[in-house]
């Protein structure tokens, strides 16, 4: 019982210190963003059909913010993930240590690719669809935070979302989960993702289409690459049984 509790006590120190670890290189990252936060905003800005305002000097810390804690974000996620893998390795066999760490730099890639598919593609969609409702009915006026707002809401879920064919594959690679058991909770994964997408777009119904439709897409191809995962699984079991007899 004393060596179990040890043994508790030293797990979860080495989780502190892989957490503390993630989070000084997030405030490392996010220190750095902001001595160039400026120029990132002018990268962002300067092709907007429109000019943004502040209503008063808090709402440019808020965008430093915002444009700060993505970028850190962002930058954070490949060393997250490796320290995750660093606390969990030790307790993984050779083969799940092989696959976890081949998974590692695709959460990063999938991340961006993510993100990029919100702003280049989501946001100009819903934001030209929101700005056609006006019909030179009303003048636009948009203030620096809630276009950044708006901005955050289009791109930081989408980079989450993204790693689902990762994190599926992954499970599917360890035995946790398997492409038929995605088939039968399709529904609910339906429904959850419906859901998630009224959460994170505007109130209208085409923005919330706009969403819904990749993330039922991400989600389909995340099946058909876990079946991959899983047959491919299957045939290597089945040969080095073959081979062992």
């Amino acid at each position: 019982m004393e060596n179990q509790n040890t043994s508790i006590i030293q797990h979860l120190e080495e989780l502190r210190k892989r957490i503390i670890i993630t989070l000084v290189v997030f405030l490392l990252f996010l220190i750095l963003t902001f001595i160039y936060v400026q120029d990132i905003y002018n990268i962002i800005v300067k092709d907007l059909p429109f000019k943004l305002a502040v209503l008063g000097p808090s709402d440019i810390i808020v965008v430093y913010l915002i444009i700060a804690t993505v970028v850190a974000i962002s930058a954070t996620i490949p060393v997250a993930a490796h320290q995750a893998w660093l606390f969990v390795g030790p307790a993984l066999t050779l083969k799940e240590r092989k696959v976890t760490s081949a998974y590692i730099p695709a959460l990063f890639i999938l991340f961006i690719l993510g993100i990029s598919f919100g702003y280049f593609i989501l946001l100009p969609l819903v934001l030209n669809f929101l700005m056609s409702l006006s019909n030179d009915m009303f003048t636009t006026f948009f203030t620096t935070e809630k276009y950044f707002r708006f901005l955050l809401q289009m791109t930081l879920p989408f980079g989450f979302l993204f790693e689902m064919p990762v994190v599926i594959m992954f499970l599917t690679s360890l035995g946790i989960i398997n492409p038929y058991r995605l088939q039968k909770i399709r529904k609910y994964s339906y429904f959850i993702l419906i859901v998630i997408s009224i959460l994170i777009t505007p109130p209208d119904f085409i923005s919330d289409i706009l969403v819904t439709i990749p993330l039922l897409v991400l989600y389909e191809s995340s099946v058909s690459l876990s079946k991959f995962v899983y047959n491919r699984k299957e045939k290597k079991e089945k040969k080095e049984m073959f081979e062992s007899v």
